[in-house]
């Protein structure tokens, strides 16, 4: 499955890769490896003050001179004199009071939703770069991006106000990209969380966050498209992102995407970039839906880690090969799904629900589309170049 709309280009070299315990069902080792989409998350280095800047809206609509409507006597004319067509029947004209009043009445709502969203959402500050964070709860926890603390447990949080405090590590689960930290003196005032499941194609979204140290930016567009599946840099899969034109930009990473009522819809994540253009795709980002942060949130704070994942695998470790034919199995889970089905260690899965499997990355992407409990069929290829489909009926990945 496509994960964006730009070409794509795909370079490979071995790595490892870890279907037990890590993101996605994986985690990379050794050297790089494939990326089947050009994705580049949006993370930055530290670039010193965090400036403020105000965010300017501008609207237009359509407008109809005074007196430019046509009688049978005196047919109305246009800026160059030759006659204008009358209304079309049930086409009813627009006024320029009604006109501006909507554009004045959407911008005033624009405005409304930063004022109240922008105080709740922060600045995460760790040793290597900043990002973006939003106040979950009246507890002083942080929802956040997983790459955001990559692997540190102490980090600095400022407000939209300038006001600093220490933060620490509540849990990280890498597979979906989320993390919650803790600032434990803060009061700082929590975001309202909607129901992504109710937004549809087309609906007003805004991105706040703080791109490049830029406090408190905003950005806007639309629900570009909704279910998708895309994969990180670092090989994790991420399910039923939302595909959004609002421009995200690096550092806002873990901010908020919310919609015109002021309720954060989603966590910006990544941005697509163009391989033959180079750098960032204009108007192709993904954020991952409030309902899904929300779950994987409430548990890291409740009890430390993820308890239900949602997340299906194989109990596999397993390793790119050159020519790109499948991915290389070479350590199988004692009594976890593979095993069960008759895979082994020097077998070589072709497909899995009748998609190919040609390598790591793309195998996390089609398991990331499966469920825990689900039987699929898995084409194996042996050693000895026979080649079997097993049902395998998939576990939950552990948290």
């Amino acid at each position: 499955m496509h994960v964006c709309s730009v070409p794509e280009r795909r370079g490979r070299l071995d790595g490892t890769l870890d279907f037990l315990r890590s993101g996605s069902t994986v985690s990379t080792k050794g050297n790089a490896v494939a990326i089947p989409s050009s994705i580049a998350r949006p993370c930055i280095q530290l670039l010193g003050l965090l400036l403020v800047v105000p965010i300017a809206f501008a609207a237009c609509g359509t407008s109809t001179s005074p007196g430019a409507s046509a009688t049978p006597s005196q047919p109305a004319t246009s800026a160059s004199g030759s006659p204008s067509a009358p209304p079309s029947a049930g086409e009813q004209p627009v006024s320029p009071e009604a006109s501006g009043g909507a554009a004045d009445q959407l911008q005033s709502q624009y405005v409304a939703v930063v004022q109240q969203v922008s105080p709740s959402v922060v600045v995460i500050e760790t040793t290597s770069g900043l990002g973006s964070g939003i106040v979950f709860d009246g507890k002083g926890d942080i929802v956040t991006n997983a790459h955001v603390v990559g692997n540190e447990s102490r980090f600095k949080v400022t407000t939209a106000d300038g006001k600093s405090f220490n933060a620490t590590l509540v849990g990280t689960f890498p597979a979906n990209d989320v993390a919650v930290v803790n600032v434990s003196d803060g009061n700082l005032k929590p975001a309202t969380f909607g129901d992504s499941s109710k937004l549809v194609v087309g609906d007003i979204v805004m991105a706040i966050g703080n791109p490049l140290g830029l406090q408190s930016s905003v950005t806007e567009g639309i629900v570009s498209a909704l279910g998708r599946t895309v994969t990180e840099p670092g090989g994790a899969a991420l399910p039923s992102v939302i595909q959004t034109s609002a421009p995200i930009n690096p550092g806002n990473s873990g901010g908020a995407l919310v919609n015109l009522s002021a309720e954060v819809v989603g966590i910006p994540t990544l941005a697509a970039t163009d391989p033959q253009l180079g750098g960032t795709a204009p108007g192709i980002g993904f954020a991952i839906p409030s309902n899904a942060a929300k779950d994987i949130a409430t548990q890291l704070i409740e009890h430390g880690k993820v308890v239900s994942t949602h997340r299906a695998y194989l109990g596999i470790r397993a390793a790119n090969v050159s020519g790109g034919g499948g991915v290389l199995v070479y350590e199988v889970e004692a009594g976890g799904p593979a095993a069960r089905a008759g895979i082994k260690p020097g077998d070589l899965i072709v497909s899995v629900a009748d998609k190919d499997t040609p390598d790591l990355e793309t195998l996390a992407a089609v398991l990331a589309d499966l469920a825990p409990g689900q039987t699929v069929p898995v084409k194996v290829e042996h050693s000895d170049g026979s080649t079997t489909t097993a049902q395998v009926t998939l576990g939950e990945l552990p948290g």
